[in-house]
């Protein structure tokens, strides 16, 4: 007599498993890829303020230090004939606005008619030495080419406007935003109109804030 014990074969399970492990090794891939993003790809740099970069003396300084205030950045020169000029102005700009709600930042490049040749602590020296300047000036940096200080990048990226040679300059917002640039040629007062309209803002903030 048969036996009423009937075995059947495994055939519809198969593709079940198959099915289960492929399901799980794409979250583990999945997974993976994000702990690996997260690990390795730091967040978009939005702002000026969220840079570093290095003083005259090579040491790295955060541009964090002058969240808050309106900025000047400019490139500067020593042997251009926009040099007494702007050096003057820019030191006059410093002074009259500075240093609690707005400052000038003075990066040093020779890219533009080589007339920045010395070193970065020979430049800060000639400018405090001829024009008594009392604004930081940084390390000699490149501006343009593949080698460009990622900073400077920055605020040729916001303002669609690349220097064409030394002394430009971009006014940055307290929150590290391009607000406007000007050309070496144009005269510092007419700098100065944007300048106080943004320590206005700056100063109407902290007393709503109080």
């Amino acid at each position: 007599m048969e036996s009423l014990t009937t075995t059947y074969p495994l055939k519809y399970s198969v593709p079940k498993v198959r099915v289960f492990v492929v399901f799980l090794s794409m979250v583990l891939c999945t997974a993976m890829l994000c702990l690996l993003q997260l690990r390795f790809f730091k967040p978009k740099i939005k702002d000026f303020y969220s840079f570093e970069v290095k003083d005259s003396r090579g040491r790295t300084i955060s541009l964090e230090k002058y969240r808050g205030k309106a900025t000047l950045v400019v490139n500067v020169a020593s042997y251009c004939q926009h040099t007494d000029k702007n050096y003057i102005g820019l030191q006059e700009l410093h002074r009259e606005f500075g240093p609690s709600h707005f400052t000038v930042l003075a990066f040093p490049c020779n890219q533009f008619g080589e007339s920045e040749p010395s070193s970065s602590q020979e430049i800060e020296s000639f400018a405090k030495g001829n024009y008594g300047v009392t604004f930081p000036v940084f390390h000699k940096i490149k501006i343009l080419g593949s080698e460009a200080e990622p900073a400077f990048k920055f605020l040729i990226d916001s303002s669609k406007k690349e220097p064409r040679w030394n002394f430009w300059k971009y006014l940055v917002s307290p929150e590290g935003k391009v607000v406007k640039f000007w050309r070496p040629e144009e005269p510092i007062e007419s700098i100065k109109p944007e300048v106080a309209s943004l320590i206005r803002q700056i100063i109407m903030k902290k007393r709503e804030d109080l």
